[in-house]
């Protein structure tokens, strides 16, 4: 069995693909051979910089996969082998608000991850993915759809009407978008390039600008707003973009905080003074993703794929996301 692991500070082309030993499910575990295996920024992160981040090495990098269950061990119920799973982010967050404990258990950081061929996880850490989806569009579900999802449906409650602030077209972004449409509201769009504008548009959404043209671009979201601003923002830059999200957004109104993609400073005076709520979402619980795949399975929704790169390929793949040109998700093909 091969897994890629991070053996050192030198970033993505150190990664090393090396051969393992396979073993049994322990009680409480399944096995999963593993399909496919989606990139998220943080992995990015990961592999750049594990020293900053306290990682002991080897580390096993990713927290996001999709495969076929081909061992289960003592005390397991409610998986079978033969089953279609997904890998949850944290191996151990079933409900309720994070906790030490759950950001503890985070895959491809604290706990070993999934760019593997095989895996053993917890299996309250594992979900049934929706029929309608192949691996390599399930395995792009556990950390940015999850995200997405917990930041519209789980902190913003957006409703049928509202309107959405959406930064970018990266992975959180354009399922912040699809749920945004399933949910009824109106999504504004950012981006640099007029081509991801028009792709947006085509997949619905209400309005877009183009920072590049509009540096200047929360005037252009609250001219669009009629000056109220947004219900809610799906901010994915962080500092640099912050205090921008912050005049876009309505009085009262909500910011989902994932993102840590800009640098800079923030001065919290316009968060009191507009009584905005501003969240820190770290993905969601296991209890969020079943809801969110019940959403998805429902409106046959089905994730957008940049671009799918071969295991032996997985370093491609990395740099892809640095290069920050995508479109949706970017996913290493594990097996057939």
């Amino acid at each position: 069995m091969r897994q890629w692991q991070i053996n050192s500070n030198d970033g993505i082309d150190a990664l090393e693909l090396v051969e393992t030993g396979s073993r049994e499910p322990g009680p409480g575990e399944v096995r999963v051979k593993v399909h496919a295996s989606s990139i998220n920024f943080r992995d990015l992160s990961t592999i750049r910089d594990p020293a900053s981040r306290n990682l002991p090495l080897p580390r096993v990098p990713n927290s996001d996969a999709a495969g076929e269950v081909t061992a289960v061990g003592e005390g397991v119920d409610g998986v079978a082998v033969g089953d279609r799973v997904a890998s949850c982010f944290f191996a151990d967050w079933e409900d309720g608000p994070c906790t030490p404990a759950a950001m503890a258990s985070a895959r491809g950081g604290a706990v070993d991850g999934v760019l593997a061929e095989e895996v053993i996880l917890n299996a309250r850490g594992v979900v049934p993915v929706p029929e309608h989806l192949d691996f390599v569009e399930a395995a792009t579900l556990p950390c940015a759809a999850l995200t997405a999802w917990n930041a519209l449906a789980g902190v913003a409650r957006v409703k049928a009407g509202d309107t959405v602030l959406l930064l970018g077209t990266g992975g959180v972004s354009i399922f912040a978008l699809q749920f945004a449409s399933i949910m009824g509201a109106r999504a504004v769009v950012t981006s640099s390039s007029d081509d991801k504008l028009a792709r947006v548009r085509e997949m619905g959404a209400w309005k877009t600008v183009n920072y590049r043209v509009h540096p200047d671009w929360e005037k252009e979201v609250l001219d669009l707003t009629d000056g109220a601003g947004v219900d809610a923002v799906v901010e994915v830059g962080g500092a640099g973009t912050l205090e921008r999200s912050i005049a876009a957004t309505r009085v009262a109104g909500t910011i989902a905080l994932i993102g840590v993609l800009t640098g800079g400073q923030i001065d919290p005076v316009n968060i009191m003074r507009k009584s905005i709520r501003l969240q820190g979402v770290y993905v969601g619980p296991r209890n969020l993703f079943l809801a969110m795949n019940r959403a998805i399975a429902q409106h046959r929704l089905r994730p957008v794929v940049h671009e799918v790169f071969s295991f032996d390929a997985a370093r491609d793949a990395y740099h892809a996301m640095a290069a920050a040109g995508h479109f949706g998700k970017l996913v290493v093909r594990v097996a057939p």
